[in-house]
């Protein structure tokens, strides 16, 4: 048996955190045994479901770094096969039609409710003779579903779950207008894409009892599912809006985290390998099974995740960080994607989101003058100025433009003038930097270049403070 899983987002929305931990758990399921990970866009709620939408789960499914094996299936374009599928069990007694109007199904809910029961569908049409249907109604065609005994499930994270067939009713497969149900179509569609494992959150649980039904009533085999605890906030309750990001899109563009390091936090939360916290992709998909799978809720940690990025961030390529920034400040010209990979070392250890990097780099790429802040103006005292249009004159000669031979230079200027190093280093990084903080200003010095930093120095030197 060749494996073979699914992951298959509704596009009513974006592609939710969770929905990306799903998603990654199937296909490193697959990649470790060597099997197949398809996808499958369930937009059948063709109210609800948008191209923008389903844009928006292609590209968080390619930026997270899983590609999918064939064809992507537009479960929507398959309904013909879905009605096919419940003709033929209507056909086969498994199925019947069901005239009930909509007042009469409101009135069961209504008892139901006021005998404090399930609300379910009471069968009435279960046994009758169509014979007896009333004129000019469409049917619905539902399942004849077992109504003793019990369903059970052996699922691969919750264990052995079993529901009394008392607690389920027939439920509907084919509306009367023709169109398929939810139910109907994810069964008919794993069986015909040969899904062996279903992974995927336990809000699917209850599904789970009435699809297996509508396999068995086809003859199908039942394939192993496996549902996942949800994720929640650091609070412990259901994951929200008002815990932060949910959009995969948001983690990527408003919190500036890698895609590696997505991988590899979705991974850790709710799967675990021993104390092994950092995990490369070879890893996970060497070491990764559904045995690993906690039952418990997963919580979101951003303190984690924050430094979980600041890892892959001081071990990704200084040229593809340069690429990244360019996205957040450029576009850069040769001159400044040389400062800003000379720069990126200094820069990357310093920070710990691309949001982060970003801001650290910015005055690196900033046209002259470069914008002062608040406490830099302040710092641009005219006796301030006045010394480092002393320092530009003494640096004017300064043939080597290492940071050793610049802290060396610089230390004979403080001599010569007579102060502490923060008289003269204060205003110089203000100066390069248009802040109070920034790398070490040697460094800085060294990677704007002479001609940049003599430049942006002679320009905080003839500053008028607005």
């Amino acid at each position: 048996m060749t494996v073979t899983v699914r992951f298959a987002p509704s596009p009513t929305g974006y592609l939710h955190i969770g929905g990306a931990r799903t998603a990654l758990f199937n296909w490193l399921f697959a990649r470790h045994h060597g099997g197949r990970c398809l996808l499958r866009i369930e937009d059948t709620d063709r109210a609800r479901s948008t191209e923008p939408a389903i844009r928006a789960i292609l590209s968080g499914l390619d930026w997270l770094g899983l590609p999918f094996d064939g064809e992507v299936v537009m479960q929507s374009e398959r309904a013909p096969r879905h009605a096919e599928v419940a003709h033929a069990m209507l056909a086969a007694g498994t199925a019947y039609h069901c005239y009930c109007s909509p007042e009469e199904l409101e009135a069961m809910r209504e008892k139901a409710r006021a005998e404090g029961k399930p609300i379910r569908y009471d069968g009435t049409w279960r046994d009758r003779d169509p014979a007896l249907a009333p004129a000019g109604v469409k049917p619905v065609i539902r399942l004849r579903a077992p109504q003793t005994g019990s369903t059970v499930i052996q699922d691969g994270v919750q264990g052995e779950v079993t529901v009394g067939n008392e607690q389920l009713d027939d439920l509907v497969l084919l509306r009367a207008d023709g169109t398929p149900t939810y139910m109907l179509s994810v069964v008919v569609d794993d069986h015909d894409m040969g899904i062996t494992h279903v992974i995927r959150g336990d809000d699917h649980l209850t599904n789970a009892f009435r699809q297996t039904q509508i396999y068995l009533a086809n003859g199908w085999t039942v394939p192993q599912f496996s549902h996942i605890p949800l994720i929640h906030g650091a609070d412990g309750a259901k994951l929200s809006k008002r815990h932060g990001a949910l959009a995969i899109e948001e983690y990527r563009d408003k919190m500036g985290y890698l895609p590696e390091t997505l991988r590899n936090y979705l991974l850790r939360l709710g799967w675990g390998h021993g104390d092994d916290e950092i995990i490369s992709d070879a890893q996970a998909i060497e070491w990764f099974d559904l045995p690993g799978i906690g039952r418990a809720p997963a919580r979101l940690d951003y303190a984690k995740l924050d430094n979980l990025n600041g890892h892959y961030l001081r071990q990704s390529d200084d040229g593809r960080l340069v690429d990244l920034l360019a996205e957040r400040l450029g576009p850069f010209n040769q001159a400044q994607r040389a400062i800003l990979l000379a720069a990126m070392a200094g820069l990357k250890s310093r920070a710990k989101t691309m949001v982060e990097l970003a801001e650290n780099a910015r005055f690196y790429v900033a046209g002259r003058p470069i914008p002062l802040d608040e406490k830099a103006k302040a710092l641009a005292t005219d006796e301030a100025r006045a010394r480092l249009g002393r320092l530009r004159s003494a640096l004017e000669g300064q043939g080597d433009w290492s940071e050793t031979a610049l802290d060396a230079a610089i230390r004979v200027f403080i001599e010569a003038e007579g102060v502490k190093l923060g008289a003269v280093a204060q205003p110089l990084r203000a100066a390069l930097a248009g802040a109070v903080t920034s790398p070490g200003i040697f460094e800085v010095m060294a990677v704007l270049g002479r001609d940049e930093a003599l430049g942006r120095i002679g320009d905080f030197a003839g500053l008028t403070v607005v």
